[in-house]
């Protein structure tokens, strides 16, 4: 299925995904590919963030759900929800966000560059650990993964993504994507002994 090029739809179709993940993940205390991070830790992080990028940069307060320490599916959910109910109210598109980071954009803009981008690859981390189908939108990863390599040295300095992990020249695009971001794209779960 191809991913929408609005907003709130393209939210609502790979936090769907996310969320179907989150459903169906066993243990929240698996290691992730994301270093020292655990699946639990891939939720934390995706609903802890934009709470306050929201905050900062347009005086909004979403609603919070328990902890992810306590109910990582229900903190997921309310945090979706919650952002789902913003990119569909017809307010939003006259909203703005301001950050000294990345100027002034149309809030449901800011949301899906910065946000539902990060779930998207963010699918990738909780299906891997929690061996689930790990498949990404490839036209999506491709789209992603342009837009990144033109402002790489930008990206790497933010802290955010690791070094680059290199892949095989003829790769699939998800691959390059994860590669670039800084996965090892060929990452499983250790073995238990």
């Amino acid at each position: 299925m191809a991913l929408s090029d609005l907003p709130a739809e393209r939210h609502r179709q790979i936090a769907g995904l996310f969320t179907d993940r989150v459903r169906a993940t066993r243990s929240w205390d698996v290691p992730s590919p994301v270093p020292a991070w655990t699946a639990r830790d891939v939720v934390r992080h995706l609903t802890e963030w934009l709470p306050g990028f929201l905050a900062s940069g347009a005086d909004i307060d979403l609603p919070r759900g328990p902890s992810v320490d306590e109910d990582p599916v229900a903190a997921w959910q309310i945090h979706c929800d919650a952002v789902q109910a913003l990119l569909d109210d017809p307010e939003t598109t006259h909203r703005k966000l301001a950050n000294p980071h990345t100027g002034t954009l149309p809030l449901a803009t800011a949301i899906d560059q910065f946000y539902t981008a990060d779930v998207f690859m963010h699918t990738w981390d909780l299906s891997r650990a929690t061996a689930q189908n790990d498949r990404l939108d490839p036209d999506f990863c491709a789209h992603l993964l342009a837009g990144m390599q033109q402002i790489e040295p930008l990206l790497r300095s933010s802290g955010q993504y690791g070094p680059r992990v290199e892949v095989p020249a003829t790769a699939d695009t998800q691959t390059q994507l994860l590669g670039f971001i800084g996965r090892n794209p060929f990452w499983s779960p250790p073995t238990p002994r």
